[in-house]
């Protein structure tokens, strides 16, 4: 049987009985309107999650250079710039059970693979443009007056590179066998982050009521200390934790090379994994070669590059490519070039491996200043 709540008004008690949505765009209608629908102080207490809403219906490709396939109902980011993806169905969708899990999943799957940051920030513009509002101030309300929305927005590209996303499945009541799914998955994906939140609804002599609710948050992905800029001390004592002694061993080497082959060394914000990236600044524009993770994984930037000259050219992606190959542990393959394929630090433990990993990224910045 529905539930009630009771609103005291003046003197009188007034009883509210939930109510249906009439439809599922109802539902989304309220949440691009009011985005603090998402409870944002439920996802983290210490740290209330604020959002920017970015697109409604937003495509989703799942090949390279391919039209959109997927259509997800809405997209937000948070002050983090974490990308969080929401998909709307109603209690008596039979979908909700199984069906839309496979959905998020595809959405989340293809996203991190195949949505540039470039797009989202086309796509936030846009929204804007149609809400008659100004980019500038929204993230200003984000990121309050001293936020810095180019690093916003390189944190936001950082998240999607490390599938550092947040998927929540939205209802006016999720069913428990959705339940059960979202609280397994949140403890076994990381750092993805898998919730569903409740929005039932109450009515009562002309007033409604929206009351949100956050299901699957676990213990383990709570209450995490807000990110902060990782520093070349904390970075290696997690690399320590994470993975080995050898690991530490390689990412200070790569650490010091950066310090004095490269412009300056840009740190992540992540909570549980940071990071580093070596940035080489060359005629006012910053180039990425590759980033480097508290869990040992090295991600090599090449669909950034890809749009640099003169690693634009596919010629030169390859030169770099094979050069990495020539002491890869597992080969890159040639779709590689287009991508963010990952190495290992383990597979750089051997004095010569690393020599060459250095010696390719030498010649990198070689090819870029004369370029």
């Amino acid at each position: 049987m529905p539930g009630a709540i009771y609103l005291i008004q003046g003197e009188e008690l007034v009883e509210m009985n939930e109510e249906k949505y009439e439809s599922e765009e109802v539902l989304q209608g309220l949440l691009a309107q009011y985005s603090k629908l998402l409870a944002g102080d439920q996802i983290d207490s210490e740290e209330p999650r604020h959002w920017l809403f970015v697109a409604s219906e937003v495509g989703v490709p799942s090949e390279e250079s391919a039209g959109d396939r997927f259509s997800l109902d809405h997209l937000f980011l948070d002050q983090d710039g974490v990308p969080t993806l929401v998909e709307l169905k109603r209690s008596t969708n039979t979908d909700i059970r199984r069906k839309v899990v496979g959905q998020m999943l595809d959405y989340a799957a293809n996203a991190v693979v195949y949505w540039p940051v470039e797009k989202l920030q086309e796509l936030f513009r846009t929204t804007c443009a149609e809400n008659k509002r100004k980019p500038e101030e929204e993230l200003s309300n984000l990121l309050g007056p001293k936020g810095d929305s180019t690093d916003f927005w390189q944190r936001v590209k950082t998240n999607l590179q490390i599938g550092k996303i947040r998927m929540i499945f939205v209802a006016d009541e999720i069913p428990i066998e959705l339940r059960r799914i979202v609280e397994f998955l949140n403890v076994q994906m990381d750092p993805a982050e898998v919730l569903a939140l409740e929005v039932r609804q109450y009515a009562g002599k002309g007033l409604k009521s929206l009351v949100p609710r956050i299901i699957g948050q676990t213990v383990t992905k709570m209450g995490n200390p807000p990110g902060e800029v990782w520093t070349k001390k904390r970075f290696l004592e997690a690399v320590r934790k994470q993975t080995g002694e050898g690991e530490v061993e390689v990412a200070g080497k790569i650490l010091d090379w950066a310090d004095k082959g490269m412009t300056r060394t840009g740190w992540g914000r992540g909570k549980k994994y940071g990071c580093f990236s070596p940035i080489l600044e060359h005629k006012g524009t910053d180039f990425y070669p590759f980033g480097v993770w508290t869990s040992g994984e090295v991600v090599l930037y090449f669909r950034d590059i890809k749009a640099q000259p003169p690693f634009d050219s596919e010629e030169k992606r390859l030169e770099l490519l094979t050069k990495l190959n020539s002491f890869a542990d597992k080969v890159l393959s040639k779709d590689a070039i287009s991508d963010y394929p990952k190495m290992h630090l383990s597979g750089l433990k051997d004095s010569a491996k690393l020599e060459k990993f250095i010696s390719t990224f030498d010649w990198f910045a070689k090819e870029v200043k004369a370029s």
